[in-house]
């Protein structure tokens, strides 16, 4: 996705089109700017795990991703180069976050986090006002979280982990168990089992960063059933010993990427 404004209430261009080959992509992403500028900066959300340390020889590069063809693709440099303007570069959800704070639905919060459920499991998280980074980045989706195997013999489908949080809860994870996407299960048995899924590791992001609230989205987590079913799912695990964050849907939905690399953009300005 790439848009072209300040806000919310200000987008004076914006484009979608798939996600294929890095050379393609960026092709395409530096076309549009080049057809709809020109721009003062530009932020970039990524999918990851990416090189977010600056005066790294690797900064702005996607690494170990699975995707295909994308580890090691070099996406802030290049984009950077050929548009000779200021890139600010974060991952995807770090980016979202920061849209649900300033526009959505974590406005006015010191400490919360976004998470995306979708085609894998993401969160971007926010404390003290600003967005959490470390050594890399969070990478919430590959937390290791309780499996019953015997209640649920389903190995996982992530390549790094078999059964971590991601590999047991994300879309595909979901398909793979039932043998149809999210979208076309409509019995509760899947969705119980998802919510139960997202609730255990939602206890380990409570008990570790302490949100205010979390922010749940992505095509998975949007389905409308799974809210109160994963709210009501953490408060039980969660067991009185501490308070349960409210879990919202972003105000934002599929906005959030794309106006928290806007976000980001202004940051350069």
């Amino acid at each position: 996705m790439c848009a072209i404004g300040t806000s919310p209430d200000d987008l004076r261009a914006t484009g979608t089109f798939p996600t294929t080959t890095p050379a393609e992509t960026i092709g395409r992403a530096v076309a549009f700017f080049e057809r709809e500028g020109p721009v003062a900066a530009i932020g970039i959300g990524s999918f990851g795990p990416v090189d977010l340390r600056l005066g790294s020889p690797t900064w702005g590069h996607v690494t170990t991703t699975p995707k295909p063809g994308w580890a090691n693709a070099s996406v802030a440099p290049e984009i950077r180069d050929r548009l000779s303007v200021p890139v600010v570069f974060d991952t995807d959800v770090n980016a979202a976050a920061l849209a649900e704070h300033r526009w959505g639905a974590a406005q006015g919060l010191d400490t919360f986090c976004y998470v995306t459920v979708g085609t894998g499991i993401g969160g971007g998280a926010m404390a003290g006002g600003a967005l959490v980074h470390g050594l890399s980045h969070p990478e919430i989706g590959h937390l290791l979280v309780p499996h019953d195997c015997d209640a649920d013999p389903f190995p996982g489908v992530c390549p790094y982990h078999g059964d971590c949080w991601e590999g047991l809860a994300s879309g595909p994870a979901m398909a793979a168990r039932w043998g149809k996407p999210a979208e076309d299960l409509d019995r509760d048995e899947p969705w119980q089992l998802e919510a139960h899924y997202l609730a255990l590791g939602l206890v380990s992001v409570v008990s570790v960063l302490s949100p205010e609230r979390i922010v749940l989205g992505g095509g998975v987590g949007g389905e409308p059933r799974l809210l109160p079913l994963v709210g009501a799912e953490l408060d039980r695990l969660l067991a009185g010993y501490v308070p349960a964050p409210e879990v919202v849907a972003p105000a934002l939905g599929a906005r959030a990427g794309v106006l928290g690399a806007i976000a980001l953009a202004a940051t350069a300005c």
